[in-house]
């Protein structure tokens, strides 16, 4: 006998999302455990400045207005809720969650997470505003084991909040690494909230994603999961928003997190019903023996201005400007022009005929890059190019921040869990001896799961491969490879006898992209066996580079996932010093995969006919992990005993802002090591 699955749910995925999701995930449907994801790196910045100005803030505050008319709600159902919403200061939530109950007359017990903040920070990176170590779930599991109804932690991983509660509600032990990895995906499919029911999906016009519901898992003792929500919320879950998910600010094939090591490359997935996803198949090994540390800082001040620029002599109008402003910009460390060609020759309307010129600087003296700047600016208006305008008046000077990513060893990090009755508890490390911790798959032989840095690319071989026209693992015939005009390879002329249409990539293939730190990834994905071979054979570093000309200078890792027939690119310090400092047009890469998919390029016509039935889910692969990775650790613990089929004790059952004040940032999260 087994212990019933786990079901477990999201109501937010970053500082500023739904108010009300949490409120609806608590009356749409049963539930056992409800998470909240309200930390970016963008958010523990935005709480740092909160620190400095009040150091009794630090958290998320919009979560204490959601909890004040969902409290009573979650207690009456018997719902444990668990957040990462205590940001910089768990301790101080969990106090104003205390006084909250109390003053609501809610009889619920408070625990909470802390050890995550490393300041003052010793390491790299003086004049740290925060750093924080990125702690597991070993936290929330021993806080729930000892009756907490609300656990608040910091900076933990985004998948903990669900691995967390998993291993509380199957007594899992710290080395149960393959039960682990599978809540560890299963949490990562949910982190982000609707972006796995349909939000930020590439193929969004299949579905009604007018108001799509937040996610839920139901997670078994082994660690499989269903993906699925609540019936009547609108949305979508299907194989398709589940990989998009699992593609989402990941890099390679071995996800690293402080409990354990989840292997992308064992995740299968399958159609379990209406709006129901099914992950099995997940192995886990050691996790490392360090844990990644956000840092964030104050780089310097920043200030921008943007000119309109209408009709005729576009150009000519922008280097004018340029001109004219330059002995003012002289002595700024950082001047960066962008013109954006958003007119239209014979427009019909004015917008349409007007392009944008922008003007960023960033500067260590906000006096350089201050109001007297862009005033300047502004005083050109009646001596510069015809039509002068700018979108809006003078400002001054704003910080910026800059956000890095460091290791530390993870015993120097003291991961405490604080009871309801206020026992501390030091959590020993979640690792395994050194020489059980599998060494990184080497980059060659070829093909492996994985290419080196800058590598071209290559189907992969043996009997992990999808089967091909001339039986498993043959490589199919492919037309059209790197057919994106001047690559660096050089055009090539397509295979006479299969013919092809130069369309955008995105007529064939779905993306979800995304920033992590200073770097950004793209994961791509197809829907078809036929697809996914013309995909992976031909989409090659340097193809993704010709498509993406900005990416070109860059370091670009790719690595392939064939059972989910999807490819992950890392685009390397395309971010900078990361989104607070960033004068990128899409600071955080969130709209860099759809740019990718409008690029054109010649793919078999036969590819583009429209499947008459997609698949119901993806092929099953073998039983064995892929040769091309290191084997599992040979000590790898057998099975636990099963667990009582009933739910741990005293839980019931349920039925068969700018760098300023938020509440609202238009961040998306991140947080997964």
């Amino acid at each position: 006998m087994t212990r019933r699955p786990l079901l477990i749910g999201n109501a937010s995925g970053f500082y500023g999302d739904r108010f009300d999701a949490l409120r609806e995930m608590l009356t749409d449907g049963p539930l056992d455990v409800l998470t909240g994801d309200y930390l970016a790196e963008l958010t523990m910045l935005i709480l740092g400045r909160d620190r400095l100005k009040n150091p009794e803030l630090g958290y998320a505050k919009t979560f204490l207005r959601q909890l004040e008319e969902c409290l009573g709600l979650a207690h009456e159902r018997g719902v444990r809720i668990v957040v990462n919403a205590g940001g910089l200061n768990p301790a101080g939530l969990a106090g104003a969650v205390r006084a909250l109950a109390a003053k609501l007359s809610v009889p619920v017990a408070v625990a909470h997470v802390e050890g995550d903040d490393l300041m003052p920070y010793p390491g790299p990176g003086a004049g740290a505003l925060t750093a924080n170590a990125y702690l597991g779930g070993a936290g929330i599991t021993a806080c729930l084991r000892a009756g907490a109804d609300v656990v608040v932690t910091g900076r933990v991983t985004d998948a903990a909040l669900v691995s967390g509660p998993a291993a509380w509600w199957f007594d899992w032990a710290p080395d149960d690494h393959d039960r682990l990895a599978g809540a560890v995906v299963a949490g990562h499919v949910l982190e982000c909230g609707t972006q796995a029911t349909g939000g930020n999906y590439s193929f969004f016009t299949r579905h009604d994603v007018t108001r799509p519901g937040f996610p839920l898992a139901e997670i078994s003792s082994d660690g499989s999961s269903v993906i699925t929500k609540h019936p009547g919320t609108d949305g979508v879950v299907s194989v398709g928003t589940v990989t998009a998910q699992l593609l989402y600010e990941t890099q390679g094939v071995r996800y690293l997190g402080p409990d354990v090591t989840a292997r992308l490359d064992t995740v299968r997935l399958s159609e379990a019903g209406a709006d129901r996803v099914r992950i099995s198949g997940v192995l886990g090994e050691a996790p490392p023996g360090t844990l990644k540390v956000g840092v964030t800082r104050i780089g310097g001040w920043r200030n921008e201005v943007v000119f309109v620029l209408t009709g005729l002599d576009i150009d000519a109008k922008a280097a004018l400007v340029r001109e004219q402003l330059a002995p003012l910009l002289t002595p700024v460390e950082s001047v960066v022009w962008t013109l954006s060609r958003t007119d239209h020759e014979d427009a019909p309307t004015e917008e349409t005929a007007s392009a944008l010129l922008r003007l960023v600087v960033r500067d260590p003296s906000p006096d350089r890059v201050g109001r007297a700047l862009t005033s300047a600016a502004i005083e050109l208006a009646l001596a510069s190019y015809p039509g002068f305008h700018v979108t809006a008046p003078p400002s001054p000077a704003q910080p910026y921040g800059v956000f890095e990513s460091l290791c530390t060893p993870s015993t120097e990090v003291p991961h405490t869990a604080v009871l309801p009755d206020g026992t501390r508890i030091l959590l020993a490390p979640n690792r395994a001896p050194e020489a059980a911790v599998p060494a990184p798959p080497a980059p060659h032989p070829a093909p492996p799961a994985f290419e080196e840095r800058g590598s071209g690319g290559g189907a992969p071989e043996g009997p992990w491969a999808e089967p091909g026209p001339a039986g498993p693992g043959a490589q199919p015939p492919v037309s059209g490879r790197g057919g994106v005009g001047e690559s660096p390879a050089g055009p090539t002329t397509p295979e006479p006898t299969t013919p092809t249409r130069r369309v955008p990539l995105g007529t064939l293939v779905g993306a979800r992209s995304g920033d992590k730190g200073g770097d950004a990834n793209v994961g791509l994905w197809a829907e078809t066996a036929p697809a996914w071979d013309w995909l992976r054979t031909t989409l090659t570093v340097e193809a993704f580079k010709a498509l993406l000309p900005e990416t070109a200078p860059l370091e670009v890792t790719r690595a392939e996932l064939p059972n989910l027939r999807s490819l992950n690119f890392t685009v390397t310090r395309i971010l900078g010093d990361g989104v607070a400092s960033g004068h990128r047009f899409d600071p955080q890469a969130k709209a860099l995969g759809e740019w990718l998919r409008s690029r054109h390029m010649d793919i078999p016509a036969a590819l583009l006919q429209p499947p008459t039935d997609l698949p119901a889910g993806l092929p099953q692969p073998p039983a064995q992990a892929p040769a091309a990775l290191p084997p599992r650790p040979a000590e790898s613990p057998a099975a636990p005993p099963q667990p009582p089929t009933e739910a741990p004790a005293g839980l019931p059952q349920p039925p068969a802002e700018p760098l300023a004040e938020p509440p609202a940032p238009t961040t998306t999260p991140e947080g997964t090591p």
